[in-house]
């Protein structure tokens, strides 16, 4: 085998190898499901960015609002949110789909979308924000937990 061939046969299959990552990155980045169920979560996480109970409650999901009342929720968020200071940078690194939720309870359509959240008293959090997909097909929040 004579150099120029070995070094030809590298770059071809170095360039298939390139390739095959942009397509599988596009069809992975392009799936609808996780388009819309992030954009969902990013919506309701502003609201909570402005410590707006009110608006957060009224945009979240049908199982959300039997979990806990408006009063309950607004004074939950505050106090969750309060002390760790505005929003630095959120960054999704993981979102999963599934039938059921990790607690039980009945099936349907979830999303998980997590995130690595700084704020500026708590740089290093991790948000997870849960969604149900439900019967209008629309996205909402069920829950929400900060670590």
């Amino acid at each position: 085998m004579t150099p120029l061939f070995s070094t030809t046969r590298r770059a071809a299959v170095g360039a298939l190898v390139a390739i095959l990552c942009l397509v599988a990155g596009a069809a992975y980045a392009q799936d609808p499901r996780s388009i819309l169920a992030q954009k969902a979560a990013r919506e309701w996480l502003a609201q909570t960015d402005k410590v707006d109970g009110v608006a957060s409650y009224n945009s979240a999901g049908a199982k959300f609002k039997d979990a806990v009342s408006v009063d309950r929720w607004t004074e939950a968020l505050q106090k969750a949110r309060t002390p760790l200071g505005a929003l630095d940078q959120r960054t999704i690194f993981e979102t999963t789909f599934d039938k059921v939720l990790p607690d039980g309870g009945p099936e349907g359509e979830y999303a998980l979308v997590m995130y690595r959240t700084a704020f500026a008293k708590k740089t290093d959090s991790v948000e997870t924000v849960t969604l149900e997909r439900e019967k209008d097909g629309v996205w909402r929040v069920i829950g929400y937990f900060i670590r």
